[in-house]
């Protein structure tokens, strides 16, 4: 990935570390037919401060769609912006905020990817090797793959592939809005993904474990400034 014009480059000892610790992770991945009885639907979200961090985590009933817990976790950032391993400054924080949970969710949705990612663990994935649990990726953004866009209409969908391989779907979720990006992250396979993630999409652009997420990191943003 390009590295910023402006920003100072990386330590190459850090990037090493980094992609071997990413190497290591993403040997972990296992993708399957989820193993999971899915009463509780869990959506996650970070917002960066500054040189801190704002985690939030909502549980969702399912298939009910209710929210019944809502916790955060604000600290600072570990690690310096690297294109490529953004998914090491946010995963410590989003552990920490996901050990609040009093409920424990049967399937995290991440606001981010899974294997949509150049070396298949984004975000959804790298967290859901950390805490050995089910996760999928749904992105606002194309992170990495080719695609053609989907139909206007709600429900329409189209491959994201990179390199021949299927890495994950462009959905739209909403009629005339621009699509979103799903991929499974750990112990879920594409198509429970992509079944999901048009089943918890109501009457917004994203599903709605993300967007409660997305919706509670503003609210909370407001307490810790």
């Amino acid at each position: 990935m390009a590295w910023p014009p402006h920003l100072p480059p990386p330590d190459p000892q850090l990037v090493r570390t980094l992609t071997e610790q990413q190497e290591k992770l993403r040997q972990q991945v296992v993708l399957q037919k989820p193993d999971f009885d899915l009463k509780l639907l869990a959506g996650c979200d970070s917002s960066f401060i500054g040189e801190n961090i704002l985690s939030v985590f909502v549980v969702l009933t399912y298939p009910e769609l209710e929210l019944v817990e809502k916790v955060w976790h604000y600290g600072p950032v570990e690690m310096p912006y690297i294109p490529g391993f953004l998914a090491f400054r946010e995963a410590p924080n989003l552990v920490q905020a996901y050990g609040k949970l009093e409920r424990t969710p049967d399937l995290i949705m991440v606001d981010g990817h899974g294997i949509a990612h150049p070396r298949r663990l984004g975000i959804a994935s790298q967290l859901g090797v950390l805490l050995n649990k089910p996760t999928m990726g749904v992105a606002k953004k194309v992170l990495t793959g080719k695609f053609e866009e989907p139909a206007s209409v709600k429900g329409s969908i189209t491959p994201l592939t990179h390199r021949q391989e299927h890495i994950g779907n462009v959905i739209r979720t909403k009629d005339k809005v621009k699509p979103v990006f799903v991929s499974p992250g750990h112990l879920m396979d594409l198509e429970t993904t992509t079944a999901l993630a048009l089943q918890t999409s109501l009457k917004h652009k994203l599903p709605e474990p993300t967007r409660l997420a997305d919706h509670y990191a503003e609210v909370f943003k407001a307490e810790v400034g």
